[in-house]
């Protein structure tokens, strides 16, 4: 980490020399050329004069000529997002991804050359219209279906309340979206960070708040893209450090301590049905969400069918891998500084992290309310409503990791997995649902 920070520190002094050298980034768009003013200048003079000319135009084209206060900044963000990842292997697939991509995003350069991510005919510009589109979130669907058990929420189908119940953070960030002056497509497509849920998010803004829609009264609607992927890619990563906190503050020591039967063993037969009645039920609920919930329920049939295998092994390791690449690199490169650091990317973060809270604290909240109705062996133990967000499987592990240090021999893994599942479907029909009445 000292050798990282030497290195940013040489980068920043290079940049702020450039004044005394007499190097402006504003001139980059000049040609230069060597004027002769004497005719009796000297050979030797006019070679040096050439050589320095032509040393100053490279350094015009550098990034330590063109580098803003905005890029640095950006750049230490994606090391620092890196850093997580690594030292603390907080969702490195995402963070590391995203991190690399945010540093790509910040190197200062002269715009007009095909090189940024928002230049027409770029190669980032090329990969990023899989985000922009909406293109990516549901392959990355497809592979989540393709690796997840619902066998859990099958066997103990009221755990999906909890789910339900933690999408509260979605619409409570809405409301907070407006009151902040958002309009309702921008505020809409904020208000899914609440679901904890990357690729929902990405899906939602890029129908919503893509900076192409144009209202009614004539505006463009601001194009969120970046900020709001990088705020619930943040915030899911994050879950190992802000779940924890809330669960103490709402969850007692007895409430902690409660003990849940085994889960029923479930059938093939029946993790075969799920995946075709929950596609009916929920897409025809919300069938906006269609693009999302169809691929996830696809993935889980060809995990569950028996008969492929290939197609299911392809679409939960080779494909997703090459998708996350693709979706971090590009949604990090998208936070350029001139267009990432605003006001506006600010609000969003402050609103995803009382979002996160809210959505916790309403799956808490409900697994209390539940147990006000169950008896005996029937109790659920509270910790779990915390995995109703659709950060899958982090949530889940965090309450397990509370209920053992709790009681070590408390097992709740698999409880949680249920409305951890639950929060995924959850998230997709509340996009859906806010799509219709958005879109």
């Amino acid at each position: 980490m000292k050798k990282v920070i030497l290195i940013f520190g040489i980068l920043s002094l290079l940049i702020f020399i450039k004044p005394v050298l007499g190097f402006s980034a504003n001139s980059t768009n000049t040609t230069t050329s060597t004027t002769v003013s004497k005719t009796e200048t000297s050979v030797d003079e006019s070679f040096v004069s050439e050589a320095f000319d032509g040393i100053k135009h490279f350094y015009e084209f550098t990034g330590f000529a063109n580098a803003q206060s905005g890029n640095l900044i950006m750049i230490l963000v994606g090391i620092i997002f890196i850093y997580l990842g690594i030292k603390f292997d907080y969702e490195p697939l995402l963070l590391i991804p995203i991190g690399i991509g945010v540093i790509i995003g910040n190197i200062p350069f002269v715009p007009g050359n095909q090189t940024g991510i928002y230049e027409t005919g770029s190669v980032l510009n090329y990969l990023y219209f899989g985000v922009v589109k909406g293109i990516y979130p549901p392959l990355i669907f497809l592979g989540i279906g393709a690796m997840t058990d619902f066998s859990s929420l099958i066997a103990n189908p009221k755990l999906m309340l909890l789910g339900a119940a933690a999408q509260i953070g979605v619409f409570a960030t809405f409301l907070g979206a407006l009151y902040l002056g958002f309009n309702l497509p921008e505020a809409g497509a904020i208000g899914i960070i609440g679901g904890a849920d990357g690729p929902t998010a990405i899906f939602l803004s890029s129908k919503l708040a893509n900076g192409i829609n144009v209202l009614a009264d004539g505006t463009t609607v601001k194009n969120l893209i970046g900020p709001i992927a990088i705020a619930a890619y943040s915030y899911m990563a994050l879950v190992p450090v802000i779940q924890p906190p809330v669960m103490k503050l709402l969850i007692s020591k007895k409430e902690r301590l409660i003990r849940m039967k085994p889960p029923r063993a479930v059938s093939q037969k029946e993790k075969m049905i799920f995946p075709i009645v929950a596609l009916l039920l929920t897409t025809f609920i919300s069938p906006s969400a269609l693009p999302l919930l169809g691929m996830l329920f696809f993935g889980n049939l060809l995990k569950e069918s028996g008969r492929t295998e290939r197609l299911a092994e392809t679409a939960r390791t080779k494909l997703i891998d090459i998708i996350t690449i693709l979706l971090g690199v590009t949604v990090g490169a998208s936070t350029q500084a001139d267009i990432f650091i605003t006001k506006d990317s600010m609000m969003i973060f402050g609103l995803g992290a009382i979002s996160f809270v809210i959505a916790t604290a309403g799956g808490l909240l409900f697994a209390k309310f539940m147990n006000l109705f169950l008896k005996g062996d029937d109790k659920i133990n509270p910790l779990i409503g915390a995995a109703g967000v659709s950060a899958v499987p982090d949530s889940a592990r965090v309450v397990h990791a509370e209920g053992l240090k709790a009681d070590p021999h408390n097992y709740l893994l698999m409880h949680a997995m249920a409305p951890n599942v639950a929060g995924v479907i959850g998230s997709a029909i509340a996009a859906g649902i806010i799509l219709s009445f958005l879109g």
